[in-house]
């Protein structure tokens, strides 16, 4: 790909963007061509390639205070159910088309946009962290990022992640925080037998009921910014293909999205109190969490953000912590972080795309909360 000219439009680098099938953790040249805008834009980059997987650290100005903007370039595979080719970048109908349109080439194409106008002024410092690794085991992309900044005394102050935050309109949502996540893998135990002789073994389907039961009982009642938590159970398996056997052991999973009421270990705690409390025979793990809630409170920078979409758009937008996880639980680690983008444009599915008037507004909201963030 020609990359010998830095484009300042939106559209141009998302389509730029979109044309490398970058499907997690290969990157095919997305990563280079990031780093080529920004270090002739006068931005100091630093290619981060831990575990195999392309990072970039881009930053602009001195010691004064520092704005970023962060996001992954990598996208989940094409699948099935599309129009254009998903790694075309094709612009029809007043969309550009694609896998990563939406999430997240297109919310990276304009916070790149914004700040290639906006250093043009030679006034403040703007970095960007961007990561390969976001929409796989995230285990190698921002997480690693933030160690190496904390490592090397790189200072960030604030973060604005360009996810896709947008419901049914350009910036009529704000992430300014995200519910936790947890994962629990529960085995119900009895003894295996015949089902002739059911005196001779244990079924711990009798059980079943009263640990689901337990399971689904409210967590909480939820706060001023955030949802209840809630347990959803995501499989129930008891491995038996032989309808004269009684199962051994029946294997539970499930996923917790909490509130900041809990901490993974008082959370855990509660699970094992709840199970014990049915008598039920049980093996209860969790997996490692690194998805804690947290919250950046409402004040200066989620009104200026939100002002600079009204700027824009005209409409005020929603703050929100609802939805998913996303790396601004590790950004979180070092700076307050928004999250502020496009509208899902059918993410993760066939036909993804991004409005080209929404890219263009989008950018032009990034540059405003540029512009009111160095005069703060």
């Amino acid at each position: 790909m020609n990359m010998a000219a830095p484009a300042m439009n939106a559209l141009d680098i998302a389509q730029a963007l979109v044309r490398f099938p970058s499907v997690t953790p290969q990157d095919h040249g997305a990563m280079d061509y990031v780093q080529r805008l920004l270090s002739d834009a006068g931005f100091a980059c630093a290619r981060l390639p831990f575990g195999g997987v392309e990072n970039l650290y881009a930053r602009f100005g001195g010691d004064g205070p520092c704005l970023a903007f962060a996001g992954h370039t990598d996208v989940v595979p094409p699948g099935e159910g599309w129009r254009f080719d998903p790694f075309g970048g094709v612009v029809a109908d007043g969309r550009l088309w694609g896998r990563g349109a939406a999430d997240m080439k297109g919310g990276v194409a304009a916070s790149l946009a914004a700040a290639l106008r906006f250093v043009k002024g030679g006034k403040g410092a703007v970095a960007f962290l961007l990561t390969g690794d976001e929409e796989g085991p995230a285990t190698d992309g921002t997480i690693r990022l933030v160690e190496w900044l904390r490592e090397k005394g790189e200072r960030i102050d604030h973060c604005v992640l360009g996810e896709p935050t947008s419901v049914a309109r350009l910036g009529d949502t704000i992430k300014n925080g995200r519910r936790g996540s947890l994962t629990g893998r529960l085995h119900i135990l009895g003894k295996q037998g015949h089902v002739a002789y059911p005196h001779l073994a244990d079924n711990p389907a009798r059980a079943l009921p009263r640990v689901l039961d337990a399971l689904a009982a409210a967590m909480d009642q939820g706060t001023p910014d955030f949802q209840p938590s809630n347990l959803e159970v995501t499989s129930i398996d008891v491995g038996n293909k032989a309808s004269n056997v009684i199962p051994g052991e029946i294997a539970v999973v499930f996923n917790i999205r909490f509130n900041d009421l809990w901490s993974p270990d008082t959370l855990s705690a509660e699970i094992r109190r709840r199970l014990d409390v049915t008598g039920a025979r049980h093996q209860l793990t969790f997996d490692p969490c690194n998805a804690v809630a947290f919250l950046t409170a409402r004040g200066a920078f989620t009104d200026l953000v939100a002002d600079a979409v009204c700027d824009v758009t005209g409409r005020t937008p929603e703050l929100s912590t609802g939805g998913g996880t996303s790396d601004a639980r590790f950004i979180k680690d070092i700076c307050p972080v928004v999250e502020l983008g496009l509208t899902s444009g059918n993410m993760h599915g066939g036909d993804e795309h991004a409005d080209i008037a929404d890219l263009e507004a989008l950018s032009r909201i990034y540059e405003r909360i540029l512009n009111r963030y160095f005069v703060m």
